[in-house]
């Protein structure tokens, strides 16, 4: 009788954030849980239960109508791009930390994937511009701390940037700086499109002992405008696979004495 029941109420659930979406063409996870009475864990189950169903997509936060118009972030639109890639290379970067380290942490989705495995380490601080992230911890992440730096806001792609931002990592240390490159061009090195962030992923570097950089297979094939940092600037590599041997080559081609970086594969 108990699991009928059950049953019953997560059938009533699922009706009703699907008639929240008629209405509203978003929810969130924190929204559902206060509003049914609920843990996070149930409405987060409810939600992929009715995305295995093809009733609507999940976002990072909650779900988003598939029938109605909706604005979303950049990471939301590219949660899904490469998914099991970027796991694979979170759970690689992993080994990389250490109980009670500080970890600055890029913004975009390999970076969210690495912050979702940093509850196998204990003690640990994240430092980040990114508003996803920092709402992950705070909501899914009770033994982590964060610092979440100011700055201007980038709208649809919410991380902040700017003076502030920069301002804050002058005084500010990390043992470990996890980047996200938009792309890796060879003879130039990792890219970014926008001319703020790179300045911010720059400043990632000089506030850090220890550096790496965390790119799908697809990275080495994408252009980039700006670039914010050499291969050489970065202890580690982390990649699913390493088409041609692209990052391989250049590794092999940097002049005796500089820094090599070690490439891990997932």
């Amino acid at each position: 009788m108990a699991t009928t029941n059950s049953h019953s109420f997560a059938e009533e659930r699922r009706a009703a954030i699907m008639s929240m979406l008629d209405h509203s063409a978003s929810v969130q996870v924190t929204e559902l849980a206060r509003t049914f009475g609920v843990s996070v864990v149930t409405v987060r189950a409810d939600l992929d239960a009715l995305e295995s169903d093809g009733k609507l997509r999940r976002t990072h936060g909650g779900a988003v109508s598939l029938h109605k118009a909706l604005t979303v972030s950049v990471q939301d639109r590219r949660i899904n791009v490469n998914a099991e890639a970027k796991q694979a290379i979170a759970r690689r970067a992993i080994e990389l930390v250490r109980d009670g380290d500080t970890v600055l942490v890029d913004s975009g989705t390999t970076a969210l994937e690495f912050v979702r495995m940093l509850d196998m380490r204990s003690g640990v601080t994240v430092i980040t511009a990114d508003i996803t992230i920092a709402d992950f911890i705070d909501e899914s992440m009770p033994t982590v701390d964060v610092i979440l730096l100011g700055g201007a806001l980038r709208k649809g792609h919410r991380y902040l940037h700017g003076m502030l931002a920069l301002r804050s990592l002058e005084v500010l240390h990390a043992n470990l700086a996890v980047l996200c490159p938009g792309a890796f061009v060879p003879n130039r090195g990792f890219m970014t499109d926008y001319p703020q962030m790179a300045q911010l992923k720059q400043a990632f570097i000089g506030a850090a002992s220890s550096v790496c950089a965390l790119m799908d297979a697809s990275k080495t094939s994408a252009d980039g405008l700006m670039r914010f940092a050499g291969i050489e600037d970065v202890e580690a590599i982390v990649m699913d696979e390493d088409p041609d041997g692209v990052v391989a080559a250049a590794i092999a081609e940097l002049p005796e004495g500089a820094r090599t970086p070690r490439l891990l594969l997932a």
